[in-house]
């Protein structure tokens, strides 16, 4: 059974996620935008073996625990990393399909597993990331978005700050974008 554990970290409440296969004992670190010991903690109680960090996008809400927390990290090309569109990252029972959603940066990605999406800061609930800080472009934030709402109503967005949702409830507040 794969399991989804969310930790909310640093001032700006970043969500980190703990995706790994229970039975099989790996998996990923999403967004460790700190160092905490209860993800640590967490890791050790259950026997993880961590594959990977990989990072949605490399503001430090999202990277500054990469290296205390000392895994092999993957990011998108376009910040120096090996990840691009559509690559699959595969551990045991998990399933990572990358899709590039630039636009709040140049590197933003997507992580499909199944049924969920990780979306970083691409959307949140009721809401989008921000296109004014260094890299961002509003115009391929609204690509994103546009390519985010053709997916599955039920599928369900874990992003990077805040609550989830779907897929088909967000569509109705990106109407308007």
């Amino acid at each position: 059974m794969i399991k989804i554990k969310t930790f909310v970290l640093g001032l700006l409440r970043t969500n980190c996620y703990l995706v790994y296969d229970e039975a099989a004992k790996t998996g990923f670190l999403i967004d460790p935008g700190t160092f905490d010991k209860r993800i640590a903690s967490e890791i050790e109680r259950n026997g993880i073996r961590i594959k990977n960090i990989i990072n949605t996008h490399a503001h430090p809400d999202h990277t500054s625990g990469n290296a205390e927390f000392g895994y092999p990290v993957l990011i998108h090309e376009a910040a120096g990393g090996m990840l691009k569109n559509g690559d699959i990252i595969r551990d045991a029972g998990i399933a990572l399909e990358i899709l590039h959603t630039p636009g709040h940066t140049p590197e933003s990605i997507s992580i499909r597993m199944g049924n969920k999406i990780f979306t970083g800061d691409t959307l949140f609930r009721d809401g989008v990331g921000r296109t004014d800080l260094p890299g961002g472009n509003e115009s391929e934030l609204l690509n994103s978005l546009k390519f985010l709402m053709s997916l599955e109503d039920d599928l369900e967005i874990l992003p990077g700050h805040g609550p989830g949702s779907t897929i088909g409830d967000e569509k109705e507040a990106c109407l308007n974008l």
